[in-house]
C-alpha cells in the first residue's frame, strides 16, 4: 500500500428538504385546514478517526463527498426525512485544514473522536406551520436551507511514541527493522526511505511505537532533497532518537546539520527530549570509535550511545532510555490531566 499523508477533499452536506403545500380534504370534515409537513434536514459531512488505517490512500482515488438532501415534507402534516450523512474515515491523528491549508478546523488524535465537518440544511416550514387566527388557509411553504460546500486539506501526522531523525543513510531504518517487525527498504544509498515507517518495539515489558523517517540534508527547510514535509510525522512524538553515522567523516557536523533543519522547521521539535547515538558502530575500529565519540560529546555536549544494528551492540541501552523518557513523560500528562488547574493554597 502506498503512504499518502496529504488529501485534497471536495465535501458538500445536504439541502434541506422544501416544505409541502397541503390541506386536509375528507368527508364529513368541514374545515379541513393547511396540513402541509416541514422537509427534513440534509445530510451532515464527519469525519472519523478510526484504528487499522494509517496512510490516507483512499483520498487519492475519491476527492468529493455529498450528503443526500432532505425529503420534502408531505400531506397529512408528514415530515421529510433527514438526508443520510457522510462519514470520512481517517487515520488517528489526522489533522483537517480549510482550503489555505492553513486553518485548522479540527485535529483527531483519538481512535473514534468524531467531529461535523459541515452540518446539513434545515428543512422548510410546510404551509401547517404559517397557519394562524388572521390566515386559516396559507398556500406557501418554504425552500429548504442549502447545505455547505467546501474545499478542505486532511493532513496525517503519525501518533508515535518516538521519532527516528538524523541524515540519509544514518542507518534509521536498519535500526528500526531491527528492533521492531517493520520492514523499510534498506539499501547503500541516498534517500532510500521516501517516506515514514512505524514500528513498535517491545523492552522490558514495555512498547515503544517508533517513527522513521526520510533522511534530512542541509537546506531541507527549504525544499533540498526531500525537504522537510514528513518533520510533521515527528511533531507528536515525545523523544527523538538522533542517528549519526559512524561513517560520516566529520560526526559533528552531521549532527549540527540535522540540529539546524529542526530548529528552522520550528514546531517544538527541538524542545523535545533527544537521545544521541553513534550508529553503525562495528564498521570503525576502537581508535577511529573513540573519535567519532568525541566528535558528537563536544558538539552536543553530552556523551552520545554508541549501537550497531548489525551485530546488537548498545541496542537495549538506547530502547531502555527511550522507554525511560516515554514513561517520564506520560507520567507528567497524566499529572497535568488530573490537576489542570494547578495546585494552590488555601485562602490565596
Amino acid at each position: 500500500m502506498k503512504f499518502l499523508d496529504q488529501a485534497k477533499v471536495y465535501i458538500r452536506s445536504g439541502d434541506g428538504g422544501a416544505g409541502a403545500v397541503s390541506f386536509r380534504r375528507e368527508k364529513y370534515i368541514e374545515f379541513g385546514g393547511p396540513d402541509g409537513g416541514d422537509g427534513g434536514r440534509g445530510g451532515d459531512v464527519w469525519a472519523e478517526a478510526v484504528q487499522g488505517l494509517n496512510t490516507l490512500i483512499d483520498y487519492r482515488y475519491q476527492q468529493h463527498f455529498k450528503a443526500k438532501t432532505g425529503v420534502h415534507g408531505m400531506g397529512r402534516n408528514k415530515t421529510g426525512a433527514t438526508g443520510a450523512d457522510v462519514l470520512l474515515k481517517v487515520p488517528v491523528g489526522t489533522q483537517i485544514f480549510e482550503e489555505d491549508n492553513e486553518t485548522l478546523i479540527c485535529d483527531l488524535v483519538e481512535e473514534g473522536q468524531r467531529f461535523r465537518i459541515a452540518a446539513g440544511g434545515n428543512g422548510g416550514f410546510g404551509n401547517a406551520h404559517f397557519k394562524s387566527s388572521t390566515n386559516r388557509a396559507p398556500r406557501h411553504a418554504n425552500p429548504g436551507l442549502e447545505g455547505i460546500e467546501k474545499t478542505i486539506w486532511l493532513r496525517l501526522k503519525l501518533i508515535a511514541d518516538a521519532g527516528i531523525v538524523g541524515l540519509p543513510n544514518a542507518g534509521k531504518s536498519t535500526f528500526l527493522s531491527s528492533v521492531t517487525r517493520a520492514r523499510p527498504k534498506i539499501a547503500d544509498y541516498p534517500f532510500t526511505t521516501l517516506h515514514p515507517n512505524l514500528g513498535v518495539a517491545g523492552v522490558d515489558g514495555s512498547d515503544i511505537v517508533m517513527a522513521d523517517i526520510p533522511g534530512l540534508i542541509e537546506g531541507a527547510h527549504e525544499g533540498v532533497g526531500i525537504g522537510d514535509r514528513f518533520l510533521g510525522h515527528v511533531e507528536r512524538t515525545r523523544v527523538l532518537l538522533h542517528l549519526v553515522s559512524a561513517q560520516e567523516p566529520d560526526a559533528a557536523t552531521a549532527y549540527r546539520t540535522v540540529r539546524g533543519e529542526l530548529e528552522a522547521y520550528g514546531h517544538g521539535l527541538t524542545d523535545k527530549p533527544e537521545i544521541l547515538a553513534l550508529s553503525q558502530a562495528d564498521t570503525l575500529d576502537e581508535d577511529a570509535r573513540a573519535e567519532k565519540v568525541e566528535q558528537l560529546k563536544s558538539a552536543s555536549g553530552e556523551a552520545p550511545f554508541v549501537l550497531s544494528a548489525v551485530s546488537g551492540e548498545g541496542m537495549t541501552p538506547v530502547l531502555r532510555e527511550l522507554a525511560r523518557i516515554i514513561a517520564e513523560a506520560k507520567a507528567q500528562d497524566q499529572a497535568a490531566a488530573a490537576d489542570p488547574g494547578g495546585s494552590t493554597k488555601a485562602g490565596s
